[in-house]
């Protein structure tokens, strides 16, 4: 299968006064496309900043990341975010909807970020909300939803535009065992019915299951 993602001798280190914290000491790892990788590790561990480095949201200290055959570091700031805001959809633990808009809002505003006509994507936006199991509460707010509708609109969100690669902080870590389960689910039927790469960061063995290969991170380094 083709790499979608590769990291290369990925080191990343804080400044924290005079002292120098290292965070991910010289990462190694590739992805395939269709992949559904659970990078695994406790806290502090470093995956979540692994995840932000693979996303672009975040800048290594040395070592490259490449998503699709490109890398980021030689993209411009410009070219970076094209390429999150159309190849990539980020699913983070606090949902991150906008309070006063309604569910349709919130999952078309990578759309409309993106400058492109919201009447173009009505019928996807449809489909969408079909498959997450919100058609009927298109009209609600945030505040009118549980957590685990919250965070289908936070998927829903990052599949509007349709991307190659889903990354998910910690998607079920606000979530009660069962709702989280059935939010795994959902994640684990798009990666198999719409063949979406998806990368999440979990400190769950029960939620890093439902991907199709497990990464380790302890202390900033690989461990498998």
């Amino acid at each position: 299968m083709q790499t979608i993602i590769e990291a290369r001798n990925l080191n990343k280190t804080y400044k924290l006064g005079d002292l120098d914290v290292e965070v991910l000491k010289d990462i190694n790892l590739s992805i395939a496309s269709g992949e559904f990788v659970s990078i695994m590790g406790p806290s502090g561990s470093g995956k979540s900043t692994l995840l932000y480095l693979i996303g672009g949201l975040d800048e290594p200290t040395s070592g490259s990341v490449s998503l699709k055959g490109s890398e980021l570091s030689g993209m411009k700031d410009k070219d970076q975010s094209v390429m999150r805001r159309r190849d990539i959809g980020f699913v983070f633990q606090f949902y991150n909807l906008i309070p006063n808009l309604n569910v349709e809002e919130n999952v078309m505003l990578p759309v409309l970020l993106d400058g492109k006509k919201l009447k173009d994507y009505r019928g996807k936006l449809d489909e969408i909300l079909e498959d997450v199991g919100l058609a009927d509460r298109r009209a609600h707010t945030p505040r009118e939803l549980s957590g685990g509708e919250q965070q289908r609109v936070a998927i829903a969100r990052a599949l509007i535009n349709d991307p190659d690669i889903i990354l998910a902080d910690e998607p079920i870590g606000n979530l009660d065992t069962k709702t989280g389960m059935e939010v795994m689910q959902l994640l684990q039927r798009i990666n198999k019915e719409k063949g979406k790469t998806i990368v999440q960061v979990t400190h769950s063995k029960e939620a890093a299951d439902y991907g199709s290969r497990i990464i380790n991170v302890r202390d900033g380094k690989v461990w498998s």
